[in-house]
């Protein structure tokens, strides 16, 4: 997976979406067995372009991800320990939106490292309370 380049001088800038850190955010469907699912959740955390998180549930028993943001864009790896007893590892490409409400939703393009696969998915903050 490769960076597309960055665009020419078309206008302004964009501003960045607020931070990730502290949100929890879910998949807003369901991929393959093995992999996360809506019942999955990913606490983030971030600090000076650096962007990690834990995450579990669904087929999911612990997985971590870390990498770094740039702007709306964040580029990590991911590990994870499913219920099967299996790990599996990958990574990330993702464009943070801001949705009207307030919410962020992370537009993810991904590739397994340990396996064949790659894919497209969302995730979008769940509201705590």
């Amino acid at each position: 997976m490769n960076r597309p380049p960055a665009p020419g001088p078309a206008g302004p800038a964009r501003p960045a979406p607020p931070s990730l850190d502290g949100r929890v955010l879910a998949p807003v469907a369901d991929q393959s067995a093995g992999q996360v699912g809506t019942r999955t959740r990913f606490a983030y955390h971030e600090r000076e372009g650096v962007v990690w998180a834990e995450y579990q549930g669904g087929d999911v028993v612990h997985g971590r991800l870390v990498g770094t943001r740039d702007g709306d864009r964040l580029d990590f790896r991911y590990v994870q320990l499913r219920t099967d007893g299996t790990t599996a590892s990958g990574h990330c490409l993702a464009t943070v939106v801001a949705l009207p409400d307030g919410r962020l939703r992370l537009e993810e393009e991904w590739e397994w490292e340990s396996a064949p696969g790659r894919g497209t998915s969302a995730v979008e903050e769940v509201r705590q309370g």
